[in-house]
């Protein structure tokens, strides 16, 4: 059935709970924030349309599903795609079929001719489908899945498109002597070439996070299906960031005065929800404010990183990368942050991978994007 008003999205969420039962790996996310995501109130959909639907059997739901179309997706790429994101169901491949050809109706009735997915709701939210890395629970903004999702939907004619890696890495971690001598010699410099870190600049944060913004846009401008941060998603994520990350959680590496590069970390909110079930009444705000104000979070992870796409294939932008993410993890560190993910990378960014794997990041968790042509 679709998913209309209020009491349609509350169905839409409460159809995960049956879906994970039993499964120790899965945080239930805040029902607020699920609200909030697939409501009119999302800045996604100033441009970008969807339609949601959850399937029930005997009045109980066994599986849900959205599709949407982004405009500047289109726009941008010109390939007729639209896109089916937060599915999850029970394991009967009825269920699946049911959900899918509905997704794909839709899709096919908006003019698409291929779909592309998971994605809630674009490649800047949640994407791809878990297939390796069950066993441990999701980080913030990441999603989590059951094993038989992947053979559920390869059966019904998906391919993949490509993988995207989450990364373990411990921030105590030292950088090799070669890596600091080059962030060093960056920093060493005189003249237009010379390397300055700063953390955010709180009283200045519309200002910053339009930096911010510009420097991740220009950063994966040619990575694969790129779509640009608008400025109101890039302020919803902004809040965020206010509300948990300290001020030298957040990186920015200037090039004689002008920002070249960006590493954003964040506590991993999902650590200090786990046991709430999602309910932030009557009393999971207070639990959730001593967690995060005075228990804090172990674990966090790298969300946003980027370095300004003319310092690409080069030393200097070799040296800003590890400049930023050292200083965060350093600020990580200082908080008695133990274990940081940094996450998605595309599988063929043979750079940013380097550099992870470089710094002692070890890949845990693998999402798939998967594509159908709609015929």
């Amino acid at each position: 059935m679709p998913v209309e008003g209020v009491r349609g999205r509350r169905r839409f969420i409460q159809a995960q709970r049956r879906v994970y039962a039993g499964d120790m790996a899965w945080i239930q996310p805040l029902r607020v924030e699920q609200h909030q995501r697939f409501s009119a109130a999302n800045p996604f959909f100033k441009h970008g349309t969807g339609c949601a639907w959850v399937a029930c059997r005997d009045g109980q739901p066994v599986g849900r599903i959205c599709a949407q179309i982004d405009d500047l997706h289109l726009e941008r790429h010109q390939d007729a795609t639209g896109f089916f994101g937060a599915l999850e169901a029970l394991d009967d491949p009825h269920v699946f079929q049911a959900l899918l050809h509905t997704a794909e109706t839709w899709l096919r009735q908006q003019g698409m001719t291929r779909v592309r997915g998971p994605f809630s709701l674009s490649i800047n939210q949640e994407c791809g489908l878990l297939v390796e890395g069950f066993d441990t629970p999701p980080m913030l903004m990441m999603s989590h899945g059951r094993p038989y999702y992947r053979e559920r939907i390869e059966s019904l004619g998906y391919m993949k498109a490509i993988d995207l890696l989450a990364y373990h890495v411990d921030p105590a971690f030292e950088l090799p002597r070669v890596m600091q001598l080059m962030v060093d010699k960056a920093s060493a410099g005189g003249g237009p070439q010379r390397v300055e870190l700063r953390s955010l600049r709180r009283s200045r944060l519309k200002e910053e996070l339009d930096i911010l913004r510009d420097i991740f846009n220009d950063a994966w401008s040619e990575n694969w299906g790129f779509v640009p941060f608008t400025e109101p998603e890039f302020r919803e994520l902004g809040m965020l960031m206010r509300v948990l990350a300290d001020d030298d959680l957040v990186q920015i590496a200037e090039v004689g005065g002008d920002p070249a590069a960006m590493c954003v970390l964040i506590p991993n909110i999902n650590e200090a929800i786990r046991d709430l079930h999602g309910r932030l009444l009557p009393t999971g705000w207070l639990k959730l404010i001593w967690r995060l104000k005075i228990a804090y979070p172990t674990t966090a992870r790298i969300p946003l990183m980027g370095v300004r796409k003319r310092y690409h294939k080069s030393r200097l932008g070799l040296a800003l990368g590890f400049a930023v993410a050292n200083a965060a993890r350093a600020a990580a560190v200082a908080r008695g942050i133990e274990d940081v993910e940094m996450s998605w990378i595309l599988e063929n960014n043979s750079t940013m991978r380097g550099m992870v794997e470089g710094s002692g990041g070890q890949a845990y968790k693998r999402y798939r994007i998967y594509e159908k042509t709609l015929l």
